[in-house]
């Protein structure tokens, strides 16, 4: 059995890849709680008093809109030091391969379709910048050490309970303070976290930059019966055009607002990434969100 360090394990992708990876392997999580090893990264160097095959660093700062210096100073100090302090702790290591978790926010694009890895990474926001800044200290490292490095770049994740823009739009639908935005036609791509754990599973060695995507894009309108149906809820209302605009003005005004003019744009357009990289080199092979998406009726702290 290998054994495996994986950082972030009790976030929500951490927790379902080491919920997988734990049948087949020896797993030990890194986290600031609930971990085999407690540490929080943005400030410390943590001490790794095991032996690792193969490193899969899941731990960042992401799903907020920072609102103050201190607040985008943050992603800097979690996903950049974070990553530096860890890379130092894994110094003298005999570590077989490393697995970076990215996200397609360093590309910066608000809309688009079929985006591949070679797109420019022009992302301007504190969250993209770290992670674009991640990625290089990292890369740098694993080169030096000879060291395979895999950077799965993702798009929204789906699962029971997810994070996000998905998990608040659970929230909204089933509040009922959800409208949809030009009926629902606009395509986002998503993945589910089963299926990057097992995709993780599978290649642990291999090296290169992926998007992972659930290869079929799902429409805003999609999603919206999915989630309508399993929380027995009505359809959702579709707003007119003058009356997207007008609540759009509103939500600028009011930031307590879940709305505003920047998130009706992104929802007025399509978004997606191309991941045939991933399928011709290393036989990814998703599940559509669609047909697998599954809410947690139980848990009631997460609506």
């Amino acid at each position: 059995m290998a054994k495996v360090l994986i950082t972030g394990s009790s976030g929500f992708l951490g927790r379902n890849i080491s919920g997988y990876l734990e049948n087949y392997h020896l797993v030990k999580g890194l986290s600031r709680s609930n971990s085999s090893i407690e540490a929080d990264l943005k400030i410390e160097c943590p001490k790794l008093d095991v032996d690792i095959d193969y490193v899969i660093h899941a731990a960042g700062k992401a799903h907020i809109v920072p609102k103050t210096e201190e607040q985008k100073l943050d992603f800097f100090d979690v996903n950049v030091n974070g990553t530096i302090n860890l890379l130092k702790a894994l110094e003298g290591k005999k570590i077989k391969s490393f697995i970076f978790i990215s996200t397609v926010a360093v590309y910066g694009l608000e809309t688009g379709t079929s985006i591949k890895e070679s797109f420019p990474l022009n992302g301007d926001t504190p969250y993209a910048i770290s992670k674009i800044k991640a990625e290089e200290i990292t890369r740098e490292w694993c080169q030096k050490k000879n060291i395979p490095l895999l950077i799965l770049r993702l798009p929204l994740l789906a699962g029971i309970n997810p994070p996000g823009n998905l998990g608040a739009m659970i929230k909204a639908i089933k509040k009922g303070y959800y409208f949809s935005i030009n009926k629902g036609r606009a395509r986002r791509s998503m993945v589910m976290v089963a299926d990057i754990a097992k995709f993780i599973g599978d290649n642990f060695e291999k090296s290169g930059i992926y998007n992972l995507t659930d290869d079929y894009d799902p429409t805003f309108h999609e999603l919206e019966a999915v989630i309508t149906k399993q929380l027995g809820k009505k359809n959702v209302l579709n707003l007119p055009s003058w009356g997207i605009k007008y609540l759009g003005l509103i939500g600028d005004k009011l930031t307590i607002l879940p709305i505003n003019s920047n998130k009706i744009k992104k929802m007025s357009n399509d978004l997606t990434f191309d991941c045939s990289r991933a399928k011709k080199e290393l036989n990814w092979t998703p599940s559509k969100v669609i047909d697998k998406l599954k809410l947690n009726y139980n848990d009631k702290t997460n609506f």
